[in-house]
């Protein structure tokens, strides 16, 4: 194809500048052409046919008198700076037509391959006016995106023909994780705890910091009634404690191969991401300090501890455009570098995945070193094809062996895990919705039992 056809062919396909024909002018041409041809047969002159065909064409040009200028036409896009993924959002496009003309108007904005694009966008504006259309898109892939260009193409009530501009307008998005549950969590944590099964209360023992006094009521320790304050007030009073605050956690995203395994939602990464950032909000809310640290090959990011919710923003920025890497995870690396930086008793959270992890003989090593300083909780996703396998009917030989292997792999996870649980080392493993709720249970559970 020539550079000539290639830039018509660009026209055509919402690019660049340029005038164009519309379909009813097409339309137009087909019926006089037909028209034309069916009157060749009764000897109308060719010479005829083409002084016809110049005379509409000339008189359709009359059509881009009644279409305003591109200068007087000025176009602006509305976009959040931050999206969440796989959430919709509005996108507004504001349109102000300065001219003495309506027109009719069709619009591709220039996002990228990764949103939605519910494109040709279609309206109308009148003259001497404005409005704002808006369209709704969601981004399937996190990342932060580069916004340049929209493609704007307008013509008159006719309609026959369209002319087509292209507007530069730079704008940037970030697109970070799901915060749904987040946000449930800040909303209602005991609500969203109790999914689990698990309540946050104040420690029964009376150790841990101060809260409050308040009355008595059945069931509360008799050992932690205020006997000055019963006896002043003339009724029974009782201290209330909670687990201390200030604590330190740190979160380990794994961001290797294993991580990019495609789930219902998602991949193994994202869930890991958005429970992560749940634990998070969830030891900020409680004055914790919480450090952040992704690796695969080698460590990709560090956010030191820090605490305050203000410090989820630090979090979120630093960790929404991570990818999955396809080199393995070296967990050795990882942990080494982990004890030169957090030289504070604190709580490992792990995320990654326990088939992979259960065979690193060389992590063992490192953490249990860690061990004597640190707490240590990996949390991974289940295998849910494993499961099912397991749980399949062995009505046919071949369906007896595959479930036969399955069932050996699952002890052979088994027996890895209580080697590493005799060691301190607690592994839990979850299904792909619970795996936030179940990440922010055993941060609470850790907590109440002041086991930091």
């Amino acid at each position: 194809m020539t550079k000539s056809l290639k830039s018509l062919w660009g026209r055509f396909l919402f690019q660049d500048r340029g005038i164009l024909p519309t379909k009813r002018l097409l339309l137009i041409f087909f019926i006089l052409s037909i028209v034309l041809i069916m009157g060749t047969a009764i000897d109308i002159p060719w010479k005829f046919v083409i002084i016809v065909n110049i005379f509409v064409f000339a008189a359709s040009l009359l059509d881009l008198l009644f279409s305003p200028n591109k200068k007087e036409i000025i176009l602006k896009r509305i976009i959040p700076e931050e999206m969440e993924r796989g959430k919709s959002y509005a996108i507004q496009i504001e349109i102000n037509n300065h001219s003495l003309q309506s027109f009719y108007f069709r619009l591709i904005d220039g996002i990228p391959l990764d949103f939605h694009r519910p494109f040709p966008f279609h309206g109308k504006i009148e003259k001497g006016s404005s409005t704002i259309p808006s369209y709704e898109t969601r981004a399937s892939v996190r990342g932060k995106y580069e916004i340049h260009k929209l493609y704007f193409r307008y013509c008159s009530s006719l309609g026959l023909w369209e002319k087509q501009m292209t507007v530069e307008l730079h704008d940037s998005v970030k697109v970070i994780p799901d915060l749904s549950e987040t946000k449930q969590y800040l909303e209602s944590a005991q609500a969203f705890l109790l999914y689990e099964g698990v309540k946050i209360r104040k420690r029964q023992s009376g150790v841990g910091d101060f809260a409050k006094i308040r009355s008595y009521v059945v069931g509360d320790d008799p050992r932690k009634i205020n006997w000055r304050q019963t006896a002043k007030l003339r009724e029974v009073m009782t201290n209330e404690y909670e687990p201390e605050h200030g604590k330190y956690v740190t979160l380990l995203i794994d961001c290797g191969r294993m991580m990019g395994a495609e789930l219902e939602k998602g991949n193994r990464l994202e869930r890991s991401l958005e429970a992560a950032l749940t634990v998070a909000v969830a030891a900020l809310q409680k004055g914790d300090q919480v450090s952040v640290l992704a690796f695969s090959k080698e460590v990709k990011v560090f956010v030191p501890p820090a605490k305050g919710l203000a410090h989820l923003q630090t979090i979120l920025h630093a960790i929404y455009n991570l990818e999955v890497d396809a080199s393995e995870s070296n967990y050795a690396a990882v942990l080494q570098y982990l004890e030169t930086m957090q030289k504070k008793r604190s709580l490992l959270f792990l995320f990654s995945d326990v088939a992979t992890f259960l065979h690193e003989e060389t992590a063992l090593a490192y953490l249990k070193r860690l061990r004597q300083r640190h707490l240590f909780l990996m949390m991974g996703l289940e295998d849910v094809t494993l499961l099912k396998t397991i749980n399949t009917k062995p009505d046919q030989v071949q369906k007896a062996m595959i479930k036969s292997i399955a069932q050996q792999q699952m002890l052979i996870k088994k027996r890895e895990k209580l080697k590493w649980e005799k060691q301190g080392l607690l592994i839990v493993e979850a299904l792909e919705e619970k795996l936030a709720v179940t990440a922010v249970s055993h941060y609470i559970d850790i907590m109440n039992r002041n086991l930091l």
